[in-house]
């Protein structure tokens, strides 16, 4: 392990288990590193499956905590240190109030100081509404972390993000998760969004996390209420788990310290 000099990463998601499925290995490999990891989860996942079916529904309420839970043990898997919980309802958070849900992504911004913030995507990946709106809600709130003092809260700390990702998708990572797992897709007002891909010379950021798959495949794991949809995944090859959570692509969406067309390998270039 190397040192992580004092650098903070957090991740901005929208349910349990999109930390691992989509940003377990980038997690892992800086948590790794001694980097101070965190991630701020924004629903509980209530509107979520149950199993394959079989076993009774424990309602709503009681699957949001089974899913926080399930979420907290994939985090410790993955070597993440702060979890937070913005407490909004599964499937409604495009319909939460945009000032009130940045402040409370900013509150968290202010609190635990990172440096980097990666989240989801303007597509939301698949055009998720509810990763559409955690997209908007991080970018949002990392602007009013830094916003000026509030001489009538003594507790509020101005925090300035140096660097905003968005989680690229290539053709070549949605190829694999096709191959191994599942199509990506979600239903939307009567119509089927598929899986958006970002063109490869549009990707800013290549994170390497080979060696991390089987730390992320324990905190998939984690998620036993979903497994039955990744059940398919236990029998598959060490050299298929390091193709689909080996290489995360990303979008450099701001920076203040680095820029230019040489795509990076760290998400920490230009302030190490």
């Amino acid at each position: 392990m190397t040192s992580g000099d004092g650098l903070r990463l957090m991740c901005v998601t929208a349910h349990p288990d999109d930390e691992s499925l989509g940003f377990g290995g980038t997690l892992a490999r800086y948590a790794a590193e001694g980097v101070d990891v965190s991630v701020v989860i924004a629903t509980r996942g209530e509107s979520g499956r149950h199993g394959n079916g079989s076993e009774p529904h424990p309602g709503r309420e009681a699957l949001g905590r089974i899913r926080e839970a399930e979420a907290r043990a994939a985090c410790a898997e993955l070597g993440v240190r702060h979890v937070r919980f913005l407490g909004y309802v599964d499937r409604e958070l495009s319909e939460a109030d945009p000032i009130e849900a940045a402040g409370r992504v900013a509150a968290a911004i202010r609190d635990l100081r990172p440096q980097v913030v990666i989240t989801f995507d303007p597509f939301g990946a698949y055009g998720h509404p509810d990763h559409i709106a955690i997209s908007q809600l991080a970018l949002a709130g990392a602007i009013e972390a830094a916003s000026a003092e509030d001489a009538s809260d003594a507790t509020w700390r101005p925090h300035q993000v140096q660097k905003l990702y968005f989680h690229a998708w290539t053709d070549a990572r949605r190829d694999k998760h096709r191959e191994m797992f599942k199509v990506l897709e979600s239903h939307v007002d009567g119509e089927v969004r598929a899986s958006v891909t970002w063109p490869e010379w549009s990707v800013t950021t290549m994170i390497e996390a080979t060696e991390q798959w089987e730390k992320v495949w324990s905190a998939v794991q984690c998620h036993r209420t979903q497994i039955a949809q990744y059940g398919v995944l236990s029998g598959v090859a060490p050299e298929e788990h390091r193709a689909l959570w080996g290489r995360l692509g990303y979008y450099r969406a701001f920076s203040l310290v680095n820029g230019g067309r040489v795509r990076e390998t760290d998400l920490f270039e230009g302030l190490r």
